[in-house]
């Protein structure tokens, strides 16, 4: 039920949320994003996201990428689910696919999941879904 295909679960969209959340809805109730930032978490939670699913892996882009702890930590800080799925992004296995079907029957949803550009969770949830 997102009322924007660039964003959000509900109406009270701040000007800065396109910037920290640049979603796209996959499902009612599933978004995959580009890179997210610690700071993005709150936003998330205030959007009435439930869980976060990071599937990329620490390092990818060099030092400046930010790590999976440190989102982690503000996810948990802003009242999220988090999971962390790293996986190339050339190639997801069989049991990276599996992995991601259990998080996605799992987690609280709304459910947002990123990685470099949003292809990678995408693909993820695409193959998750026709299991």
């Amino acid at each position: 039920m997102f009322t924007r295909r660039t964003n959000t679960l509900f109406n009270n969209v701040s000007p800065m949320a396109d910037d920290l959340l640049p979603l796209h809805a996959v499902a009612p109730d599933v978004c995959v994003a580009p890179q997210l930032t610690p700071q993005a978490m709150a936003e998330a939670a205030r959007q009435g996201f439930k869980s976060v699913i990071n599937n990329r892996p620490d390092y990818e882009e060099g030092p400046e990428q930010p790590t999976n702890a440190s989102i982690e930590a503000a996810a948990r800080a802003a009242g999220l689910q988090y999971a962390f799925l790293p996986v190339q992004g050339g190639y997801q296995s069989p049991e990276e696919i599996a992995a991601f079907a259990r998080l996605m029957a799992d987690l609280p949803r709304p459910i947002l999941a990123f990685c470099r550009s949003g292809a990678r969770s995408t693909r993820l949830f695409v193959a998750a879904t026709r299991r």
